[in-house]
């Protein structure tokens, strides 16, 4: 398992932008990736788009069709469900963990992202909303100070980004999920990781819930 990349390098460069574009919905799924056409869009050979082609085969989200070549698959429902359902069951460990660890710098960090939070949900700024929603997990998980969740949570938040958009849209949930996440920001800063271990695990499950409840 790989936890540092050289993100400089042309072939991670054009992972990204393949990867950023299937998951932001700009390829559709079905969608059949042409090297030429990528290569041609991006300015870069055909040889670092197939690479990254490669790649995100084995990640799941493209798959090599003979006579077709690469298809989008993207991230299905059910790989959205599965997601939520292990966030879920260690995300929470990772608030605990930042209760433990967190530094001063980190936690002023994320007292001023529910603050900004605060203020752009006056403004009902969904756009801003979800960016500052990956930075306050994205501190958590840099605080819990174990790479191996932090690689694992940090990948499955990226993933869903489209999951979470919707969500964050949704009527009223704007509203709960900075409330949730003053409550979690409350519970890492007394230093009660038992109890930022359970409100964290109740945020994502009811964001689940949200995003996937009839109507």
């Amino acid at each position: 398992m790989i936890f540092n990349e050289d993100t400089g390098s042309l072939r991670v460069r054009v992972f990204k932008a393949i990867e950023n574009a299937i998951l932001n919905g700009d390829y559709k799924d079905g969608e059949s990736l042409s090297e030429l056409k990528i290569s041609k869009e991006l300015g870069v050979s055909r040889t670092p788009v197939r690479e990254a082609l490669m790649q995100l085969e084995l990640e799941g989200l493209v798959k090599n069709i003979p006579n077709k070549g690469a298809v989008v698959i993207g991230v299905t429902e059910q790989d959205t469900r599965d997601i939520y359902e292990i966030r879920v069951r260690i995300e929470g460990l990772a608030a605990r963990l930042a209760a433990e660890k967190i530094t001063e710098e980190e936690l002023k960090a994320l007292e001023k992202l529910v603050e900004l939070q605060e203020f752009y949900l006056m403004k009902n700024d969904t756009e801003q909303l979800r960016e500052l929603d990956s930075e306050f997990h994205r501190i958590i998980y840099d605080a819990s100070r174990s790479r191996p969740l932090r690689f694992m949570l940090s990948n499955f938040h990226n993933y869903i980004r489209k999951a979470r958009a919707a969500s964050v849209r949704t009527a009223g949930r704007a509203e709960k999920t900075v409330a949730e996440h003053r409550a979690i920001l409350g519970a890492i800063k007394a230093g009660d990781g038992g109890l930022a271990e359970k409100l964290t695990a109740e945020h994502i499950t009811n964001a689940e819930e949200n995003l996937f409840s009839p109507g």
